[in-house]
C-alpha cells in the first residue's frame, strides 16, 4: 500500500471542544495517542508525511488549529492560551489518556504551554523547532508583511500557488504540496493574530514540565543551539536532537529523519516505562 493510499484510510472527525468544531485526522489502532500540532498557515494533513513514519507504533492524531483546515473559525480567540485549551478539551473529548504531545512552529509553543497545564496527564514532549523566539524577534515577526503576503497570495490561483510551490521545495512531494496549498486558502485572516506579542514565556513552559521532552531542531531552524543549550540547562528531562542541513520546515523536508528521532526518544521511554512497571 502507498503512503498516499495509507493517508487516505486514516479517520477523519470533528470534536466539540472549547467551544468550537475541531477538525482531526486520526491514524487508529490500539497504540499509545500521539497528539501532534501544526504551524501557522498549516493544517493537520500537511503533517502526513511525518504521520506516516509513526503510525505504526503510535495512534496519530493531526487536529487543524482553529482558523486552519476544517476546523471552526471564530471572530476572535487566537492567542496561544486560546489554541492551548483547544488541545486540552481535545484531549478530554476524545479521552485519550496520558497522550504524548507533539507540535511544529506555532504548534510547539501550543504543544507546550498545554503541557504545562496539563502536567502529568500526558506522557511526554515532542517540540520541533517551536516559536521560542526573543521578544524583539517577535515584534519583527508582528511587524513584518506575513499576514499581508498571505492576503496577497490568496489571489492566486490554487494551481498557481502549487506551481509556485514547486519550484521552490522541488524535493517536497506533490501530495504534501497540495496539503500546503490548500492549508494556505483555509487559513483565515484571523488566525495572524497569534503572532501578537508577547508569546509565552518559553523558558518559565520549559521549566514547568513535569515530563520527558524531546526538542527537534535543524541547524538552519529558529530555535538556535544558544536557546537549546539553555533549555536543556532549564530542564533536566529534555533531550535535544539537531538534524543537519534542515531549516524551520522539519516535518515537510525531513520527515523521515524527524519521524525517525522521535521513535528513538518514544520507544526508548515506553522501554523504560515498562521496565519500572514490571519491578513494580
Amino acid at each position: 500500500m502507498s503512503n498516499h493510499d495509507k493517508s487516505r484510510a486514516w479517520r477523519s472527525g470533528i470534536c466539540r471542544a472549547n467551544g468550537i468544531d475541531i477538525h482531526y485526522l486520526r491514524t487508529g489502532g490500539n497504540k499509545p495517542p500521539l497528539v501532534v500540532l501544526h504551524g501557522l498557515i498549516g493544517s493537520g494533513a500537511c503533517l502526513s508525511p511525518l504521520a506516516q513514519v509513526l503510525e505504526d507504533h503510535f495512534d496519530v492524531i493531526l487536529p487543524d488549529a482553529r482558523g486552519h483546515g476544517e476546523s471552526s473559525a471564530p471572530e476572535q480567540g487566537y492567542l496561544y492560551p486560546n489554541l492551548a485549551d483547544d488541545i486540552i478539551g481535545l484531549v478530554a473529548e476524545l479521552g485519550l489518556e496520558a497522550p504524548i504531545l507533539a507540535g511544529h512552529s506555532m504548534g510547539g509553543m501550543t504543544a507546550a504551554l498545554a503541557a504545562s497545564k496539563l502536567r502529568l496527564a500526558i506522557e511526554a514532549l515532542v517540540l520541533i523547532d517551536p516559536t521560542f523566539i526573543s521578544p524583539e524577534w517577535q515584534r519583527e515577526v508582528y511587524e513584518s508583511d506575513i499576514a499581508a503576503d498571505h492576503r496577497q497570495l490568496l489571489q492566486t490561483s490554487r494551481d498557481e500557488l502549487i506551481a509556485q510551490a514547486r519550484l521552490r521545495n522541488p524535493s517536497r512531494s506533490i501530495e504534501l504540496t497540495e496539503f500546503l496549498a490548500d492549508a494556505r486558502f483555509r487559513t483565515c485572516m484571523s488566525a495572524f493574530e497569534v503572532l501578537t506579542p508577547p508569546n509565552p514565556d518559553w523558558r518559565a513552559l520549559i521549566r514547568n514540565i513535569d515530563v520527558p521532552v524531546l526538542l527537534l531542531t535543524g541547524d538552519r531552524g529558529v530555535v538556535s543551539p544558544e536557546t537549546a543549550q539553555e533549555l536543556a540547562n532549564l530542564n533536566p528531562s529534555l533531550r535535544h536532537e539537531l538534524i543537519a542541513d534542515a531549516g524551520h520546515g522539519l516535518p515537510y523536508d525531513m520527515p523521515a529523519q524527524s519521524g525517525a528521532a522521535m521513535l528513538d526518544f518514544l520507544l526508548k521511554l515506553a522501554i523504560i516505562r515498562d521496565d519500572r512497571n514490571a519491578v513494580d
